[in-house]
């Protein structure tokens, strides 16, 4: 009997933004082939909860979210530091994949951190709660907001238990075409990336064309905030 994995924590966001007629976009990113896992894929950024996301040092760099409100968005199962960790292992992904920063200054205003900063992260030259610290920044959690959550069926040999998030595109930035993680990435309504991949030319998994479908049913970013509560 094949013996099976055990799934590893993991955290996705959803980047949302108005779409320019109507309704919405979100970002999808295309993995490079070369990736042993879902290479070639389309997905959302992401990626595992490290143990030094769930760290003290770090949560203390959390604002607009507590580890209890964490805990009872993904379930008392977790310990409270775990579960706010899914939610700075979510902005440090998006923030190492595409650059997008949810993060703000001790006075509340959004913030944003230069690309060569991003990339001495991604390198392990700085972690991330150092780049916080030297910046004075505190990760937006209210700016993230608990969307779904999927686990890896116990056939595969590389599972994920994986909370999926959604955010909206804080004003100003702009996420990266391509980085170290990223081959490709593109905005597109939820309708058109479902045709794409109806068409074969938009590879995903089933998780992400799930989440595309439950976004399609909203017409706007603000109809999205009144059901998920995002700022």
């Amino acid at each position: 009997m094949t013996e099976v994995s055990e799934p590893k924590s993991a955290a996705t966001v959803i980047l949302l933004r108005p779409a320019q007629s109507c309704g919405l976009e979100v970002f999808l990113t295309r993995r490079p082939d070369r990736m042993d896992f879902l290479g070639g894929a389309y997905v959302f950024p992401g990626g595992t909860v490290r143990k030094e996301d769930c760290s003290e040092g770090i949560l203390k760099r959390c604002a607009g979210f507590s580890p209890h409100e964490a805990r009872q968005a993904l379930g008392a199962h977790l310990r409270p530091d775990t579960a706010l960790g899914h939610w700075v292992a979510g902005i440090r992904e998006l923030f190492e994949e595409v650059g997008v920063l949810l993060a703000m200054t001790p006075d509340g205003r959004s913030a944003e951190v230069s690309d060569e900063k991003r990339r001495r992260v991604v390198g392990k030259q700085i972690s991330f709660r150092e780049l916080l610290e030297s910046e004075n920044l505190f990760c937006d959690g209210g700016g993230l907001r608990y969307f779904s959550h999927w686990l890896t069926p116990e056939e595969f040999a590389i599972r994920f238990d994986t909370r999926f998030f959604i955010a909206v595109l804080p004003p100003g930035q702009v996420p990266l075409e391509k980085s170290e993680e990223v081959a490709h990435a593109l905005w597109l309504t939820p309708e058109r990336a479902m045709q794409l991949y109806a068409r074969g030319s938009l590879p995903m998994i089933f998780p992400t064309y799930a989440s595309l479908r439950t976004l399609a049913d909203f017409d706007s970013i603000e109809s999205l905030v009144k059901e998920y509560g995002i700022p």
